[in-house]
């Protein structure tokens, strides 16, 4: 490949890395900030409109950087640390796949908790929901920097 070709494809990665982690840790402090100032069907609402949204910009951006990452490290050799870092993307991949059916599922049962509030069962179905939610938010962005530190270690 060229180097204007490779320059190319360095400039998308860093744009499409961006967006992904920039994205991410947006989202983070936009969910900390609803949770804390919007009542909870309103807070419904915009958490299935904001995932909704930044699913089209997250995915996409992901996969291209996952792809151009790819490009780039194509001549490496299958050592130890392009082997951790595939496995990570591999995991990260998987884990976003979760959290969409996961935050698929938490609407439906946030939905069912508004129509009854006083049904505990399903109160604590939330509450667990939430947690396991919080542990996959965490999982996901580790995940993302420890693919950005290893990219930078493949760099070099």
């Amino acid at each position: 490949m060229s180097a204007t070709a490779e320059a190319m494809v360095l400039a998308v990665f860093i744009v499409a890395t961006s967006i992904w982690v920039g994205g991410y840790s947006a989202i983070v402090v936009v969910a900390r900030t609803a949770s804390a100032t919007l009542d909870p069907a309103v807070r419904v609402a915009f958490f299935r409109s904001l995932g909704r949204a930044y699913f089209w910009v997250g995915l996409p951006a992901l996969i291209i950087a996952l792809v151009t990452g790819g490009v780039l490290a194509r001549d490496l050799p299958w050592d130890g640390l392009l082997i951790a870092t595939v496995t990570i993307a591999v995991v990260l991949l998987v884990s976003f796949a979760v959290a969409v059916v996961q935050a698929r599922r938490m609407t439906r049962l946030r939905r069912r908790l508004l129509e009854s509030p006083d049904d505990e069962e399903v109160a604590e179905q939330v509450r667990r929901g939430s947690r396991a939610a919080a542990g996959l938010r965490a999982l996901l962005g580790l995940l993302s920097l420890a693919l950005v530190v290893l990219g930078a270690f493949l760099a070099v």
